[in-house]
């Protein structure tokens, strides 16, 4: 009798999503395009963070552009797709108005369908919320590069911390974290003050999906009194996307927010282009 061949949690979640596509009847997208997707945040000041959202919807509104973009004083966070081109107009001007690197702060990959059904720009309050605690993201943890993440937390004295809600975590986490079992990231304040000291725990390593949440987490546990913070520079998508799969030490499938709901190492086999800058 021959073994049942497990199918690849990607695999399923692809065909998911193109079994909702044909049951709503949503028009697929022109054949032989690959939407570049972009996820990127940056901590940075902005004045009007309104006035900023319509210079976007103006720039964008008839594109072949899809995804939210959130804008806030503290700075702006988006998961986007569009066509090569586009992408590398919306990059640079993000480049333009906030200092977005797109080495440094964007995470690429790629998707045969159309990933995200509008395009929103949004202005908030806050680009992630922390309701339970007031914290200032401009002072976060040590940022940890992807070639350097094995090697921190292989150090039996660090603490390895899962930021993401628990339907992220039960698809897939590094191996050896901590999941803190929230359903929102606003209760990981709640978490830390019950579960965790400064005093025994004193090097702790963070991530996320993109970063931003483990990078203002950071931020709190620095405020808390934690000593030694450490966060994954670009989260799980640029480990992904940087550390080959035979050194890896993630475990299963990221969770994404668009219609692939899953990725893996196999997502991030070669970088997108998204234009010229």
């Amino acid at each position: 009798m021959s073994a049942v061949r497990e199918e690849h949690p990607d695999k399923i979640a692809r065909r998911a999503w193109k079994e909702r596509l044909r049951a709503s009847g949503e028009a697929a997208p022109s054949p032989g395009m690959i939407y570049v997707i972009a996820a990127f945040y940056r901590f940075v000041a902005i004045a009007d963070p309104v006035a900023l959202r319509d210079e976007f919807r103006a720039a964008f509104s008839e594109d072949d552009l899809c995804g939210t973009m959130l804008i806030a004083g503290e700075g702006v966070n988006g998961t986007m797709a569009g066509s090569a081109a586009t992408m590398g107009r919306l990059l640079a001007m993000l480049a333009e108005k906030i200092g977005l690197s797109r080495e440094d702060d964007v995470k690429f990959s790629s998707s045969e369908e159309k990933p995200f059904g509008r395009l929103k720009f949004l202005a908030k309050r806050e680009i992630i919320a922390f309701r339970k605690a007031a914290v200032d993201p401009t002072h976060a943890g040590h940022y940890v590069q992807p070639q350097e993440w094995n090697a921190l937390i292989a150090d039996p004295e660090v603490l390895l911390l899962d930021t993401r809600n628990r339907y992220e975590t039960e698809v897939g986490t590094f191996a050896g974290a901590i999941d803190p079992g929230i359903d929102t990231f606003s209760d990981f304040v709640t978490y830390v003050r019950e579960n965790l000291d400064p005093a025994k725990h004193r090097k702790v390593a963070m991530f996320c999906t993109g970063g931003i949440r483990c990078e203002k987490a950071s931020a709190f546990m620095l405020q808390e009194g934690f000593g030694e913070v450490y966060h994954l520079k670009g989260g799980i998508l640029k480990y992904l996307e940087d550390v080959p799969q035979q050194v890896s030490q993630w475990q299963g499938s990221c969770f994404v927010f668009d219609r692939r709901e899953a990725v893996g190492h196999a997502d991030f086999e070669s970088e997108p282009q998204g234009g010229s800058q």
